[in-house]
């Protein structure tokens, strides 16, 4: 065996270049399934890091063809205690930032989990440091000033200071002791989201500045629970729903046509969960697809290679060698390039990952996944490293075992010429060019959809706005001083030069988080939610909101300063809404609904249509009230204009913290802000652009080794050729022709099926369509440049032929 080893050694130094394309083209197939798979590991096959997680499942709450993750605290707390399926159900909440403040005076945002008493000990968590709370120290409305640090949080601003607990702390300006700190490898019960503390959800009335533990009709908390030993999933969903029709009817007004399902925990459930299983699922599909072009170009490099070798094989046959030894020294060339392939992959897949593990594509959220590569991903790599040595090395050895080798001898070249119209060879190579016009087609229709969406007009106009972030409640302020404290926001903002335009709004279009309600029409008066007329999107701002934000004025007015808390209920609606409720625009001005379990409020004006949630959502219906009859303690402050954004940040800085210089502040450009918005497409554009450029390459080697093995087969034909007289073209045409073939019809395949596969690319990336004659170009003329790029040094070769020398080695 040490001898096989050192024969293909010396084989392979023989052949640097070959060596080299062949261990990069398997390194770079094997690194992208080692990424894919390691990041499908991650979000959808490895569970939660908590003990017994495959009996853990989220609660979801469906009406009709709806689902979300939401449910009511009151409804929670009758699942809770009525339910005979779960060992036990927990209740949290991922909360927006809030001050954590130490005593230095200059509070920190941190990201906190709100959990129900119960949450540690149903998930069976220990601290690391001191306790966590408990069900029996639930007492009502902020009965639990206690919070637990994360280990991250801990271990960086608290530097691991161990005679931390006991220790008293601000959040929001209320005082909370720390109690405990959560071990270091748990970062809650979402993969993507690792709270930097966890605090009682009974005190969410100190900490969010407001109290929906008792309202029925707010959805803010999720649930998950326990299954206890023998009860299925579907027996479980059967008993919620027994209780569900029992809420229906007692609370008809909050919960009919209540019914629950139940989902695996991690990726919010199926919300998050169901899109990321399909699209990792797509990619996992294409990876593959990747590594079997991979082995499929590899096989006709070995081809080529082979047919080169024939006369030594012929010789060593012919001195007696066994065919045995032939193929295991075959065999044993082709599996130390795989592995020397899978060892190069995996480590830039191991450096690749790391970074990822570390990535926050939100830098002022705590969003992230450990992607970093276990067992299964290295047990994955060997394996694909020995099925692809097998694979690709099983081609050349059958071909070159079933020759004459004395054939061979007389003629000096293998005669492998197949009878038959397509060999295995040149179906693995259409195949592979199929492979990369998928790759190519959907690359482009991501990045064409991507640049389209940052151009669309998304109800906003965000370039050339700043925005000024802050939480009033976090400040310490309520109540009146809130409100006085906006408007000398907005006044100290317009007052800066250079400003066109100031509003104020409680959340903006398509950032993280949201609100909605059920509306009603004026005539309703059972406010039961199968009676809604809509599910409309609600926003509170200021009178020069919509100019701020570039929102189109349709018909009517906006707020004025006197639409404030004692004047009646004004709205502004967008078109959609307007059409739902009213019939049209010009029907709306005027008119009435009904809103929040029957407040009534005046329609006074209609704007166009946006986008609220995410970017791929159909038309929704959208409400607007003035801030000074619906206050919020979040506040983001819009500055239009045309001056430099940097001068303008910095003049914002000084003007805000003229007026407190304690207010938590974020003050960045509208741009950056719709990042969030624009993660999945992004992911998705970059995913499958990086995939099509793999495919490419894989492309462009794939028919160099067909060309190449071509033109090495048939040199003596095409040196015949030229000495009777054949032109360039005809000679091109025999040598090259097979190949541009197959190149035809596997681009003309691979577009059709990427123009079907892209269909399901509308629910990622918006506006990306396959439709588009500049995608069907580029796609074009990116499989014709990869066919000449990869045909242009065998073109070479085969017009370079001279046919005095073919004939006197005859």
């Amino acid at each position: 065996m040490r001898a096989t080893l050192r024969l293909a050694f010396r084989q392979l130094r023989k052949a640097p270049g070959f060596s080299l394309t062949a261990v990069l083209t398997l390194a770079l197939a094997i690194g992208a399934n080692a990424i894919v798979f390691s990041v499908l590991n991650a979000l959808v096959l490895r569970p939660l890091n908590l003990p017994n997680p495959g009996n853990l499942f989220m609660v979801e709450r469906n009406y009709g063809s709806e689902t979300t993750l939401s449910q009511s605290y009151p409804d929670y707390r009758d699942l809770r205690d009525r339910n005979r399926s779960f060992d036990s159900l927990v209740a949290y909440d991922i909360m927006g930032g809030v001050g954590l403040d130490t005593g230095k005076g200059n509070p920190s945002v941190v990201w906190p989990y709100m959990v129900s008493g119960n949450y540690f000990d149903a998930l069976g968590i220990q601290p690391y440091l001191g306790r966590f709370i408990h069900a029996s120290e639930e007492h009502g409305k902020n009965s639990m000033p206690e919070i637990i640090l994360s280990y991250a949080l801990w271990h960086t601003y608290f530097n691991g200071d161990r005679d931390v607990i006991g220790r008293v702390v601000q959040v929001n300006k209320h005082p909370f002791t720390i109690i405990g700190v959560a071990p270091a490898d748990f970062r809650g019960t979402e993969l993507f989201f690792a709270p930097d503390l966890w605090t009682p959800i009974m005190n969410m009335p100190q900490i969010a500045g407001g109290n929906w533990l008792e309202e029925r009709g707010n959805h803010n908390t999720w649930v998950i629970g326990r299954l206890k030993p023998g009860v299925t999933p579907e027996a479980a969903t059967a008993d919620l729903n027994t209780l569900a029709n029992s809420l229906a009817k007692a609370y008809p007004k909050d919960d009919d046509g209540l019914k629950f399902s139940l989902s695996h925990p991690g990726l919010a459930g199926n919300t998050l969960g169901r899109p990321t299983r399909a699209f990792m699922a797509g990619l996992m599909l294409l990876a593959a697809l990747i590594l079997l072009a991979a082995c499929a170009n590899l096989g006709s490099l070995f081809s080529a290679r082979a047919a080169d070798r024939a006369r030594e094989i012929a010789v060593r046959i012919a001195l007696g060698s066994r065919r045995q030894l032939i193929l295991r020294q075959m065999l044993t060339e082709a599996l130390l390039v795989s592995v020397a392939g899978g060892i190069c992959g995996m480590a830039t897949a191991i450096a690749i990952l790391r970074v990822l593990s570390t990535w926050r594509p939100i830098p002022d959220i705590p969003i992230n996944v450990p992607v970093n590569p276990d067992a299964r991903t290295y047990t994955l790599a060997l394996l694909l490293a020995i099925f692809s040595g097998l694979f690709f090395g099983l081609i050349p050895v059958r071909q070159m075992l079933r020759t004459d080798p004395w054939q061979i001898i007389r003629s000096g070249a293998a005669n492998v010429t197949s009878s038959r119209r397509f060999s295995l060879r040149d179906i693995l190579l259409g195949l592979q060019i199929a492979i990369c016009a998928v790759l190519v087609t959907a690359s482009l229709v991501a990045v064409r959809g991507l640049a389209r969406s940052l151009e669309s007009n998304y109800g906003v106009q965000p370039k050339g706005v700043m925005l000024v972030k802050t939480d009033l409640h976090m400040a310490g302020y309520d109540g009146e001083q809130r409100l006085l404290m906006q408007k000398r926001m907005l006044d100290a903002a317009a007052a800066i030069p250079g400003v066109t335009a100031v509003g104020y709004a409680d959340r903006l279009p398509l950032s993280i988080g949201g609100g909605d309600s059920d509306v009603f029409a004026d005539t309703t008066t059972d406010y039961r939610l199968t009676n809604a007329a809509a599910d409309a999107q609600n926003f509170q701002v200021s009178p020069d909101y919509f100019r701020a934000a570039g929102t189109a004025m349709l018909a009517g007015r906006t707020f004025t300063m006197h639409d404030e808390e004692k004047a009646p209920n004004v709205a502004v609606v967008n078109r959609e809404f307007a059409r739902k409720l009213f019939g049209s625009v010009d029907k709306a001005v005027g008119q009435h609904f009904k809103f929040w379990g029957g407040q009534r409020a005046e329609v006074i004006g209609v704007v166009e249509d946006g986008k609220y949630q995410t970017l791929t959502e159909d038309q929704k219906p959208a409400m607007f009230f003035s801030f000074l009859q619906h206050q919020g303690s979040d506040v983001w402050i819009l500055v239009r204009s045309e001056r430099d954004p940097y001068a303008i940040g910095a003049a914002l800085q000084r003007s805000m913290r003229s007026l407190d210089p304690a207010l938590p502040l974020e003050i960045k450009t509208w741009n950056s802000e719709m990042d969030s918005a624009l993660f999945a497409a992004r992911v998705a554009t970059v995913s499958l652009g990086v995939l099509g450029l793999l495919g490419a390459m894989l492309a462009i080697t794939g028919i160099f080794g067909m060309a190449s093995y071509t033109v090495s087969k048939r040199l003596r034909e095409l040196g015949l050729r030229v000495a009777l007289g054949a032109n360039r073209r005809k000679v091109l045409g025999a040598a090259l022709g097979r190949a541009f073939r197959l190149l035809t019809v596997g681009s003309a395949a691979g577009m059709i099926l990427g123009l079907l596969a892209t269909r399901v690319l509308s629910s990622i990336v918006y506006q990306a369509t396959p439709k588009d004659p500049l995608i069907l170009g580029g796609v074009v003329l990116t499989m014709l440049g990869v066919g000449i790029l990869a045909a242009s040094i065998p073109a070479r070769r085969a017009l370079a032929v001279d046919p005095m020398t073919l004939l006197r080695e005859e």
